[in-house]
């Protein structure tokens, strides 16, 4: 005979030589009733299954140990990635999913997904030949996702995290020299991307911040200009448009990325007289001109095409006679010549905008042999009279 069930007990019964236990989570959009059920070979056992069950449902979270790592990884990206991080970014974490994770874990059920098959897919990807800043990159998103499942108590632990981390060696990038960039500015003279490149350099900035500048953010008495949006090419969210993507203006993510900027009186003058070209361009346009206020437009005002700049750089670089180069190699010169110019690491760091001057020294540390060695030669001549 069953025993009769306990007081704040789910349903507990006895099926041959086992316990089983079931508890109600409510019920489904069709109006049908939702049980999870738990077996165990005591009653005890059974019911201690499901009063940890229950604490969760009374936190707030369905555990659903049949839900398959794709249907996870789907309504994650539907309901809980979104808002979170940009929409580029989120873009990417669409791709990765899509391309990488759902194919290799998809089918298998979340709850039972282990850290050896998640370590299995990272030695797959290097064996197919990527890198291992892309393991990282899936490595990060799959981490992400399963932190999620982790706060709903579908899984115990975040196997993503435990999984082994790729070793990433950063790569050195190029730099322009003093004399390189004098050349390519000297290229560029009187091309309608020459204070764009300009701007780039002397600041180390992003493409897109560049492309993103406001003429409300430029203060013509200071001479400062304020660093908040960028212009980008994301994926296209517009459903009735067949365009698959679309130039956007967002905001700067982060508080140390939008900044300040001190200017120098050379590309004050060439703000000032970029400023009187684009009023009478925007006369001359009529309607045709949709006004975004962005310093860098097309002969219509909209905004700037990130990949048309990159190509265009590429090929005013190689008429300058230095090859073929990337907007972003602006980035990476313009902190090296500063460097170089002795300009202190947590200055540059804010320039560039980093979110702490740890990122700055790790990218551009190897640079600062000259303040090392000034350092020893100081500590030299202090203990030793050298």
């Amino acid at each position: 005979m069953t025993k009769r069930r306990g007081n704040g007990e789910d349903s507990i019964y006895r099926d041959g030589d086992r316990w089983r236990g079931a508890i109600h989570l409510g019920y489904d959009e069709k109006g049908r009733r939702i049980r999870k059920k738990v077996s165990g070979r005591t009653r005890n056992e059974v019911a201690d299954k499901l009063r940890s069950l229950r604490k969760l449902v009374d936190a707030g979270t369905v555990p659903d140990d049949k839900i398959t790592v794709k249907a996870f990884l789907d309504r994650w990206l539907a309901h809980n990635l979104p808002g979170t991080v940009a929409e580029s970014t989120e873009d990417d974490y669409n791709d990765t999913v899509r391309l990488h994770l759902s194919p290799a874990l998809g089918r298998k059920r979340l709850a039972k997904l282990t850290v050896l098959d998640v370590d299995k897919l990272w030695q797959a990807k290097r064996e197919a030949g990527y890198s291992a800043n892309s393991i990282r990159i899936m490595r990060t998103v799959l981490r992400k996702a399963l932190g999620q499942a982790e706060r709903e108590g579908i899984v115990p632990r975040n196997v993503g995290a435990l999984s082994a981390a790729p070793h990433v060696v950063a790569k050195e990038g190029r730099t322009l020299t003093i004399d390189q960039a004098k050349r390519l500015l000297k290229t560029v003279t009187g091309h309608r991307f020459e204070i764009a490149i300009m701007i780039a350099l002397a600041y180390g900035l992003r493409r897109g911040e560049v492309l993103g500048l406001h003429w409300s953010a430029v203060d013509w008495d200071a001479g400062t200009v304020r660093l908040t949006h960028a212009v980008k090419r994301n994926k296209n969210r517009d459903k009735t448009s067949k365009r698959k993507t679309a130039l956007v203006i967002s905001e700067l993510k982060t508080p140390k990325s939008r900044r300040t900027l001190v200017l120098t009186p050379q590309i004050m003058a060439k703000l000032r007289a970029l400023h009187v070209h684009q009023a009478k361009a925007k006369i001359a346009a009529g309607e045709l001109w949709k006004d975004h206020g962005l310093v860098f437009t097309t002969a219509v005002g909209t905004p700037m095409d990130p990949d048309n700049f990159s190509h265009t750089f590429s090929k005013l670089a190689k008429r300058a006679g230095l090859g073929h180069w990337h907007p972003h190699e602006l980035r990476h010169s313009g902190a090296s010549l500063m460097l170089a110019q002795g300009t202190p690491l947590h200055v540059v760091s804010e320039i560039l905008g980093h979110t702490s001057i740890a990122i700055t020294k790790d990218v551009y540390g190897h640079l600062l042999v000259d303040d090392k060695r000034a350092a020893a030669e100081a500590m030299s001549g202090a203990l030793f009279g050298t």
